[in-house]
């Protein structure tokens, strides 16, 4: 009996060492980690020819954003590019800029990032800690500020706050939107005095200039919209399977534009000769001279995927995408 009382005791004593030992290695692995909400992004020579996702024209540079928190700038129409100093390693979404100087940039974790110096180096002004309910799991997707006041972000389950001081302060909207469905939203864009936004199964809201509500529009389309441009009353929303929308009399009556296309058509600008140009996740490029009412294909060797388009000051295209940027000239 004492010999298995002794043999028991002796296990007992092992599976106890064994633990310990286990929960300090953990500790240690633990003290290693830190949050990338917490850690700024890393340096490295290859930031502009990995993923990014957002563009943006900030006076005559451009301003990329992508993964693990690099931001990447170009003062040469993206022929080489600079690495900026990120506080996050969040991957990065989309970036705005109403000023040559003033931007912001948004992504997962639900971060906010803020620059004043045109890109080169960045604060975090909003992340999931401070979401509440809604919290680091749910990304922002798309950034707009109509100037360098007031902007709105959206993201993941409705997510939309809005702005009026630069984002020293965020106002969540989500009382404000009808989206009873919680659905992602990818895309906010000011068009004339109203402001829309696009996202899954059809959904395009419209905040009408005087208004207090986001309004869901009724389209002919049930797939998802990736993004929206357009001026004045004319509205051009995109998305999946080659999906071209458009309406002039401000999103009453659309009428779907034929592409010829199967695939996502993700990002849209305006180049330097007016023209309205939407490219797509497989690096199709398509032109419109007619303010969206038709679109051609441009032939241009060698294009690369694309998750974001905008047009440099020289006027060639910039594209980015799963293999970094890519600067075109357009015929």
């Amino acid at each position: 009996m004492n010999t298995k009382r002794a043999k028991r005791a002796a296990q007992v004593a092992a599976l106890a060492l064994a633990c310990a030992a286990a929960w300090g290695a953990q500790a240690a692995a633990d003290k290693g980690w830190r949050d990338v909400l917490d850690t700024p992004a890393a340096r490295s020579a290859l930031a502009s020819h990995a993923l990014l996702n957002g563009l943006a024209r900030a006076g005559d540079r451009i301003v990329a954003v992508g993964q693990r928190g690099h931001i990447v700038y170009s003062d040469d129409a993206g022929k080489s590019w600079r690495q900026a100093e990120v506080p996050v390693s969040s991957d990065l979404v989309a970036v705005s800029f109403p000023t040559a100087t003033d931007g912001w940039a948004v992504g997962h974790d639900g971060v906010v990032l803020r620059t004043k110096d045109g890109g080169q180096s960045w604060t975090t002004q909003l992340d999931g800690r401070r979401l509440g309910d809604k919290g680091a799991e749910n990304p922002f997707l798309d950034v707009w500020f109509r100037d360098a006041n007031n902007g709105y972000v959206v993201g993941a389950f409705g997510l939309v706050f809005r702005t009026a001081n630069g984002g020293v302060t965020w106002e969540s909207m989500e009382q404000a939107v009808d989206n009873p469905k919680a659905q992602h939203l990818y895309a906010v864009r000011g068009i004339g005095s109203d402001i829309y936004i696009a996202g899954e199964q059809g959904l395009l809201l419209k905040l009408a200039q005087g208004d207090t509500q986001f309004r869901a529009l009724e389209l002919p389309y049930k797939g998802t919209l990736f993004g929206v441009t357009g001026s004045g009353q004319t509205v051009i929303a995109h998305g999946l399977r080659g999906t071209v929308l458009r309406s002039t009399d401000g999103g009453r009556q659309w009428q779907q534009v034929p592409t010829g296309l199967q695939v996502g058509l993700t990002a849209s600008t305006r180049d330097s000769d007016g023209r309205l140009v939407i490219v797509s996740q497989a690096g199709h490029i398509l032109a419109s001279r007619d303010d969206g009412a038709s679109f051609k294909p441009v032939p241009v060797a060698g294009t690369l995927p694309a998750a974001a388009v905008t047009v440099a000051a020289n006027g060639s295209l910039v594209v980015a995408g799963p293999r970094g940027t890519q600067a075109l000239t357009l015929p």
